[in-house]
C-alpha cells in the first residue's frame, strides 16, 4: 500500500466487522466503525484497545466518506443505506473479501442451507488428522479477519453464508463447496429460490481448472443452477443415489470416495450417523483427498469426529431417556434431517420465531417417529394447527426448564427428547447457543 493510507469505513460492529477494523488498523488504513444498532460491550472494549472510532444507534455521514466499506453480512445490498454509499462511487466489499487479500493461503469454502457448520469442523478435523497447518473460520466461531491476524495457517476452512457470498467479487475459493439448496431466508430473496441458489452458487465466482467445485449431485436446485452457469473449477459431485466416477457416493453399506485412488469404508465406522451426515463426511473425505491426504487418517478422522455444539448434540441420558440438543436446526429441513436420524419413539421440543415454516413436509417423519410435540415459543398456532389429530399430545411451554420438565414426564426409559425448533430462537432466547445452553442446563438439573 503506497502514499496515504485508505479510509475505510466497517458497517455493523459484530464478529465479522470488528475483526475486519482490527485487521484494517493493523495493516495502516485509517478506520471508522459504525453500527445502526447497540454494540455489546466487549467490542467497544475491543475497538477502544485499537484506537477505532465508532458510533452506534444510527449512522452519521461520515460513512459516506469512506474509500472503501466493509459491511456487515446482515445489511442487504438492497437498503437505503447501500443504495446511497454505491451511488457515491464509493466500494462495497465483504469482510470474507477484505481479509483474504492479507493471505495466501488456500480456501477451501463451504455452503449450504443445512450441515455447513457440521461439515467445516469435520472438513478441518480432517485436515489436522492429516498434519496440514489449517484453521477454521467464517459464519461461525471467529471471522476469517481475526485469524489471519492471530492464526496465519496455510489452508482456511471457511462456513459461508448466502449473505456473505453476496458481498465476494474478487475472492477465490481453491475448493468450493454446495451441500444443499433448500428454502431458508427467502425473505431476502423476494421469496425466489432461483436467487437464493444463485447467492449460494456465488461461491464458484473466479475458479479455474486449477480449483475444485464439490457438490450434492442428488440435489435439482444444485442441477438447475449447474445448468445456467459457466463454472471454471473441475466438478465433483457426490451422491447417496448412484455411483459417481470421480467425486464420491455412498450405498447403505460403504461410503466410497473415488478422486485420487479409491479409497472405501464402512458407512457403520462413521461417526456421524443420518443420511445428512454421510452427505457431510463425503465432502470432508473429498476435500481430505484432493489436497493429498493419507487414505487411512481420512477414514480415522470421519469415525473419531465429536459432532458439533448444538447441532444433534447428545446432552445425557436419564434414567433411560436420551436427550439430544438440536438447537441449531433453526429451519424445517434441518429438523427433517434430526427427525430422520432418530432411531427412537421420540418427544419433539419444537418452535420459537417461524420462518414462514411449511410443517406439512415433517409430516410423514413425525407420523413415523414423534410421539409427543413441546411447543417451546410464545406463538405455537401454525404448530399446534399443522401437528393436531396426528400427535396424541401437544403441550405449551414457556422456557427450557418447563419444556425439559414435560419432556421428563412423557418419555419413557428407551426413547429419545430432541430439541430440534425448526425456528428462530430470538421470541424466548437471546440466539440458538443460548437456547440450547438453556436446555443443557435443564437436562442436567433433572
Amino acid at each position: 500500500m503506497s502514499g496515504k493510507p485508505q479510509h475505510i469505513v466497517v458497517l455493523g460492529a459484530g464478529e465479522s466487522g470488528v475483526g475486519a477494523a482490527i485487521l484494517a488498523k493493523i495493516k495502516g488504513y485509517t478506520v471508522f466503525v459504525s453500527d445502526g444498532g447497540k454494540i455489546k460491550d466487549k467490542f467497544k472494549i475491543e475497538l477502544d484497545r485499537n484506537a477505532i472510532e465508532w458510533e452506534e444507534g444510527a449512522h452519521s455521514d461520515q460513512v459516506k466518506e469512506a474509500d472503501l466499506v466493509i459491511k456487515s453480512p446482515g445489511i442487504p445490498n438492497s437498503s437505503e443505506l447501500i443504495k446511497s454509499i454505491l451511488s457515491k462511487g464509493i466500494r462495497v466489499i465483504g469482510e470474507i473479501e477484505f481479509a483474504a487479500r492479507f493471505t495466501n493461503a488456500k480456501m477451501i469454502c463451504i455452503t449450504g442451507s443445512n450441515g455447513k457448520t457440521t461439515t467445516t469442523y469435520l472438513t478441518h478435523h480432517v485436515l489436522k488428522k492429516g498434519g496440514v497447518n489449517a484453521e477454521m473460520a467464517g459464519n461461525m466461531g471467529e471471522s476469517l479477519a481475526r485469524k489471519i491476524i492471530s492464526a496465519p495457517a496455510d489452508y482456511y476452512v471457511l462456513e459461508l453464508s448466502s449473505f456473505q457470498l453476496e458481498d465476494m467479487h474478487d475472492f477465490k475459493a481453491f475448493i468450493s463447496v454446495v451441500i444443499n439448496i433448500t428454502p431458508d431466508h427467502l425473505d431476502r430473496y423476494e421469496h425466489s429460490m432461483d436467487l437464493y441458489g444463485r447467492a449460494k452458487f456465488r461461491i464458484t465466482a473466479n475458479q479455474t481448472k486449477a480449483d475444485y467445485f464439490i457438490y450434492n449431485a442428488d440435489d435439482s436446485e444444485i442441477e438447475k443452477q449447474l445448468n445456467q452457469q459457466q463454472i471454471g473449477a473441475q466438478l465433483i459431485p457426490f451422491s447417496l443415489q448412484r455411483e459417481i466416477e470421480n467425486g464420491g457416493y455412498a450405498t447403505n453399506e460403504e461410503l466410497i470416495i473415488t478422486i485420487k485412488n479409491k479409497l472405501t469404508m464402512s458407512i457403520h465406522e462413521l461417526a456421524l450417523k443420518g443420511k445428512h451426515n454421510t452427505q457431510n463426511s463425503l465432502v470432508a473425505g473429498i476435500a481430505g483427498r484432493i489436497i493429498d491426504i493419507r487414505k487411512d487418517a481420512v477414514r480415522e478422522s470421519l469415525s473419531d469426529f465429536t459432532n458439533v455444539e448444538h447441532r444433534l448434540e447428545f446432552v445425557a441420558k436419564v434414567n433411560g431417556i436420551e436427550f439430544i440438543n438440536d438447537s441449531k436446526a433453526t429451519n424445517i429441513n434441518a429438523t427433517w434431517f434430526a427427525l430422520e436420524s432418530m432411531d427412537k419413539p421420540t418427544v419433539w421440543i419444537v418452535g420459537g420465531v417461524d420462518k414462514g415454516n411449511d410443517y406439512e413436509e415433517l409430516l410423514a417423519l413425525v407420523n413415523e417417529k414423534v410421539k409427543a410435540i413441546i411447543c417451546l415459543g410464545k406463538d405455537n398456532h401454525k404448530i399446534i394447527d399443522a401437528f393436531t389429530g396426528k400427535v396424541e399430545t401437544i403441550v405449551e411451554a414457556s422456557s427450557a426448564m418447563e419444556a425439559v420438565g414435560y419432556a421428563y414426564q412423557l418419555a419413557k426409559k428407551e426413547e429419545t427428547v430432541l430439541l430440534s425448533p425448526a425456528c428462530a430462537s430470538f421470541d424466548l432466547f437471546e440466539n440458538y447457543e443460548d437456547r440450547g445452553a438453556q436446555f443443557k442446563n435443564a437436562v442436567r438439573s433433572l
